[in-house]
């Protein structure tokens, strides 16, 4: 082993899908990658409870129908006992409200399996470097929700209205990759669009999240929307 290939990182996985063949199918995807240690591959909410008790992976990837509860709990429990995991879910389950559930309750990533799972290791590589993987069908609907809804929706609390939060302020390059992240371009797709590397993407990414205050792309989006940042229809 090379110098630089001692310090590249290495992050460890927890699993957690009910059923077995899945399951099996997905813990060698992500096993076989090389910069991925999967550390358990578990079938219910009390054994990953109990996982993530005793040791805070770097990701947790996570179905929605458990036997025993539902995995959003499960994303609930892992922000609170290991607040540093990247979480993403594997489901069938793709409508809105498991969708807007699950990132609420801390998921920055949502994969449907009918993809292909051969890519999930390279799914959660990029979850690690800041990215929030979501299938095609999933970024559409967060867009399409986001579109539709307005400042004028009776849904409005009472009370004082809450001050707007200052515009951020992106550099030229972080709003031409948040107007490629908007079209749902991938990170690959961006960087060979801006002949730029991939990682170099990973870390325009991260800045415009830490900007943004915002843990996910369909939160990016909706934010950038409501600070004029963006445009839906550019």
């Amino acid at each position: 082993m090379t110098a630089g290939e001692s310090k590249t990182p290495r992050y460890s996985v927890l699993l957690v899908e009910d059923d077995a063949p899945t399951r099996a199918h997905l813990a060698r995807a992500i096993a076989a990658h090389p910069r991925l240690d999967l550390i358990a591959a578990r079938g219910t909410l009390s054994e990953a409870r109990d996982d993530l008790s005793e040791r805070a992976p770097d990701a947790l990837l996570t179905d929605l129908g458990l036997p025993d509860g539902s995995g959003i709990d499960l994303i609930r429990f892992a922000r609170e006992v290991a607040p540093k995991a990247q979480i993403m879910v594997v489901t069938v389950f793709g409508d809105e409200k498991n969708v807007i559930s699950s990132i609420e309750a801390g998921a920055s990533g949502y994969l449907l399996k009918d993809g292909t799972s051969e890519a999930i290791g390279e799914s959660v590589m990029q979850l690690m470097l800041g990215g929030s993987p979501m299938s095609a069908p999933i970024a559409r609907r967060l867009l399409e929700r986001f579109r539709s809804e307005s400042p004028g929706d009776a849904s409005v609390p009472e009370g004082p209205p809450e001050p707007p939060r200052a515009r951020a302020t992106l550099t030229g390059r972080e709003a031409e990759i948040l107007r490629l992240i908007t079209k749902g371009f991938s990170f690959p797709e961006i960087a060979s669009l801006l002949s730029i590397s991939a990682h170099t993407v990973t870390s325009h990414v991260r800045h415009i999240y830490e900007k943004l205050e915002v843990n996910s792309r369909g939160e990016a989006v909706y934010e950038a929307v409501q600070q004029g940042l963006i445009r839906m229809d550019e």
